[in-house]
């Protein structure tokens, strides 16, 4: 969330400074669903009640889908950074838009490497229920056996599970060597530690729901050597220097996977305020889904279901001390 944030406010601050959009500033008011989904529904009312026009958010796919239905009934343009369950773009809606790929993108890009490039003989997919986690899951679940590989396990954790010991144990009796996970990092992070703690060296992958710091920081060494799949490090273009030096003036880590596309929203929403030359969000969303836009992530263009045009995510090594080198 902090990630989503960050890159939200740089963008508001830095359009801000430039004269604001039409002469009218951008006030970033920011609420906390805790990635809970009964919680989105209470912001999302107090968005409504607020008379707030454009959201950049939800974080977690099953906090955004609910959220998502109110702001399609009440007029309110959504664009979520994070959420990659591709659900949220399936319910016809039109005033829903992500600025990062979905789930049915990143599943198959881990599902194809662990097909063709890590062939393990016992594969473990492993999920935490949730609606993010367990619809990536099962995207790499279709992938691997398409490439001929059956996995011995699939099977779901509990959100907020502590002790995986009993599920390490099995995995040892089963033989496992490769393990995909989908879900957060908090889970993950035990699970990695643990693992290593109970001396099973089996190798682990995760989407972009793990690529976090904190990984690090609960898993330790046991973080060195996870495979992550990411959207490309925005950071890294060019194009993006002189923004990359104004989060780093910030003591801010323009890395994350999250901080470019939130960027890019409130600058998808000030730039189309401006070329439709009214502030009405409906009237936004149609804008939107027939222009493209120049951001921090690239020139973006919409399907009409709200989705980006293209978008691509890489496959990364992740580092103990956080830091992450893409795989060649």
């Amino acid at each position: 969330g902090d990630m989503q944030m960050m890159g939200a406010k740089m963008a508001v601050e830095q359009i801000n400074a430039k004269g604001g959009v039409n002469g009218k500033k951008l006030e970033a008011v920011i609420m906390d669903d805790a990635c809970e989904p009964k919680q989105a529904v209470a912001v999302a009312n107090q968005i409504v009640n607020q008379k707030i026009k454009y959201v950049v958010g939800h974080l977690c796919s099953g906090s955004t889908q609910p959220a998502s239905k109110l702001y399609e009934d009440e007029g309110i343009l959504m664009i979520t950074p994070a959420a990659t369950n591709p659900a949220i773009t399936q319910q016809g809606y039109k005033m829903v838009f992500r600025t990062i790929g979905t789930d049915d993108q990143q599943g198959p890009t881990a599902g194809k490497y662990i097909a063709g490039t890590i062939k393990p003989k016992k594969l473990a997919i492993l999920h935490d229920k949730q609606q993010y986690g367990e619809g990536i899951a099962k995207e790499v679940r279709k992938t691997v056996e398409a490439g001929g590989i059956k996995p011995v396990l699939f099977e779901g954790v509990n959100k907020g599970q502590t002790d995986f010991s009993a599920l390490i144990t099995k995995m040892k009796k089963e033989g496992v060597e490769f393990i995909y996970y989908g879900g957060y990092h908090p889970e993950l992070g035990l699970l990695l530690r643990q693992s290593k703690e109970q001396g099973f060296d089996a190798k682990y992958m995760g989407p972009e729901g793990v690529g976090n710091k904190d990984i690090s920081a609960i898993a330790g060494p046991a973080s060195e050597g996870l495979l992550v799949t990411l959207p490309a490090d925005f950071s890294a273009d060019p194009a993006n220097a002189d923004l990359v030096a104004a989060f780093k003036a910030k003591n801010q880590d323009p890395t994350g996977p999250f901080v470019m596309p939130a960027y890019a929203g409130v600058q998808i929403i000030a730039d189309a305020i401006k070329g439709a030359k009214t502030e009405d969000a409906v009237k936004l969303a149609d804008y939107i889904r027939k222009n493209s836009f120049d951001t921090p992530i690239g020139k973006v263009a919409f399907k009409e279901n709200g989705d980006l045009k293209e978008f691509e995510f890489v496959i990364f090594t992740w580092h103990a001390d956080a830091t992450k080198t893409p795989v060649k």
